[in-house]
């Protein structure tokens, strides 16, 4: 062990003579392993984030049909329901014994785009995303008068409304003017704090206030009548697109879903939104999987020149070799200092880069959640971070190898006489 020790110290005081070249090859594994690291934990917040955008929810019911494009309007407000479901179900569904609380969800209307959700007081106060994180008002209030609408982060941010602003929301897709609810136009009450979920995207209204919009509204054209005022205060929606449901016991979430999915009544279909946006991610991780391979690549390119450097400084440093063979080192010894060498680049390489990805995470983050949406945790390393940055120090030793053979070579044909 002692000499090894030895030779350990020797390759480190070798590195430092030749610290002014060696320095380029530890930046170049240092900003490989922050590519490769910064891929893989960028993958795993945002999948991570992706999953999480709903948190506490049991349950998530609509219409009968597909599960995977129930999720995606209901959650993820994309697309459209074919059908609606009743509200009357709805509300027998809340008041089943295994059920905590409901949150009903109305969709339909957009304002320059983004979608505008109905729903009611118990959604500011049981959503919740990311591991049971709880919605924040950064401005205002929940609605409270009928046309109140609050705004998610990045439809403020967007289009730059502030509290008490008027907007005018559209009947179905934006861009058609004769489909403008002119006629009611809202005031905005409250700013969402940003979430990195689809509810910085949304606009967020009362069901009676989206009740009230189409009350004189037939076939999406708005019909030239004045409103009833009796109307007003008797206000309930007829249907809603979907229905988000936590229930008091995990453990009874099967057994409902199945009696919800095959019991008599109106069709429904029930689905644990974890499953099945752990579906919908594996659909789309194709490109993950090809940002994996390129930083992979980009590794295996620095590796390479490490590889390269250390052979095409060998030529320069046969003397040296054959002085260390004049002082008692043999053949092996020479392969093991060389080695250690490769391992000594490498392993400052992925340690640079381990502080630079850190470095980069604590000042981006905070930039990254309030103007994107991306919420990156400054973790530890997790297990599968771990192995890639082991494969990189595995991988550089290998490589390392190749110049440490020749050497050996060399050591072996030149003895004390080096030829020229």
């Amino acid at each position: 062990m002692g000499h090894f020790t030895y030779l350990w110290q020797l390759a480190c005081k070798s590195a430092w003579n030749r610290r002014g070249t060696l320095l380029l090859i530890v930046l170049s594994i240092a900003l490989s392993t922050t590519l490769l690291l910064g891929i893989e934990k960028l993958r795993a917040q945002v999948r991570d984030n992706f999953v999480q955008a709903v948190s506490g929810l049991d349950l998530v019911i609509g219409a009968r049909g597909s599960s995977l494009q129930l999720v995606l309007y209901a959650v993820f407000h994309l697309g459209s329901a074919t059908n609606n479901m009743g509200y009357d179900t709805a509300k027998a569904l809340a008041q089943k014994p295994q059920v905590a609380f409901t949150i009903p969800i109305s969709l339909g209307d957009t304002h320059r785009d983004f979608p505008v959700v109905a729903t009611n007081a118990v959604f500011y106060e049981k959503f919740r995303y990311r591991h049971g994180l709880a919605l924040r008002m950064a401005e205002g209030h929940a609605p409270e008068a009928l046309f109140d609408v609050v705004l998610g982060a990045e439809v403020a941010r967007s289009l730059g409304y502030q509290l008490g602003s008027k907007i005018v929301l559209s009947h179905g897709q934006s861009g058609n003017a004769q489909a403008e609810h002119s006629a009611n136009p809202f005031t905005v009450s409250g700013l969402l704090a940003p979430t990195g979920t689809p509810v910085d995207r949304s606009l967020y209204i009362s069901l009676e206030a989206m009740e009230a919009i189409h009350l004189n509204w037939q076939n999406g054209l708005h019909q030239d009548q004045p409103l009833v005022a009796e109307n007003l205060t008797k206000l309930e929606p007829r249907a809603i697109t979907a229905l988000l449901v936590g229930l008091k016991k995990r453990s009874q979430v099967f057994a409902l879903q199945r009696e919800i999915n095959e019991g008599p009544g109106e069709p429904l279909t029930a689905v644990l939104p974890g499953v099945a946006m752990n579906q919908i991610w594996e659909m789309v991780s194709v490109g993950e999987q090809a940002l994996l391979v390129i930083s992979a690549l980009v590794t295996v390119v620095g590796l390479a020149g490490l590889a390269a450097a250390i052979l095409a400084g060998l030529g320069e440093r046969r003397r040296e070799l054959a002085v260390l063979r004049s002082a008692g080192a043999s053949p092996v010894d020479i392969l093991w200092l060389m080695a250690m060498e490769g391992l000594l680049l490498v392993l400052s390489g992925t340690g640079l880069g381990l502080v630079v990805i850190y470095a980069l995470l604590a000042l981006c983050a905070p930039f990254l959640a309030e103007h994107y949406g991306v919420f990156l945790a400054l973790t530890a390393p997790s297990s599968g971070e771990w192995l890639l940055l082991l494969a990189i120090c595995l991988s550089g030793f290998c490589a390392s190898l190749l110049p440490a053979c020749k050497a050996y070579r060399m050591s072996l044909s030149d003895g004390l006489t080096v030829s020229v």
